[in-house]
């Protein structure tokens, strides 16, 4: 089966990494960074793979990405929390569709979204 690797649109290289490596515990895998030229970089958190790019024209802020089984949902959340960041609060709650799963969604700094569901 073909693995999906969702782009999503950055403007601030350091705000990126602030928010998706030292936030939500993503790795950089591999970034392309040339001298004067805009970031790209695949990062990765367990089996979640997402593109970053600061290139006009790779695609558009505002991006929803969906990552469902998520394990350990709760643990993430509280590590989330106790990193005190201040720009994200996220609560931990039953979505509206599946009063058994249990869902983050974070906002990035571009008006990306990222939800994460865990199914019980």
């Amino acid at each position: 089966m073909a693995t999906v690797k969702p782009i999503l649109r950055i403007f601030d290289y350091d705000k990126a990494l602030e928010f998706y490596v030292a936030w939500l515990g993503f790795r950089i895998e591999w970034e392309h960074r040339p001298e004067g030229s805009p970031a790209y970089l695949q990062i990765a958190l367990g089996d979640v793979t997402l593109h970053l790019s600061e290139h006009h024209g790779d695609c558009t802020p505002g991006a929803r990405v969906f990552i469902d089984d998520f394990q350990r949902l709760t643990a993430f959340h509280q590590r989330l929390l106790a990193k005190n960041y201040k720009y994200n609060k996220p609560g931990l709650y039953a979505p509206f569709y599946d009063p058994t799963a249990l869902e983050i969604t974070v906002h990035d700094p571009f008006g990306n979204r990222l939800t994460f569901v865990e199914r019980r």
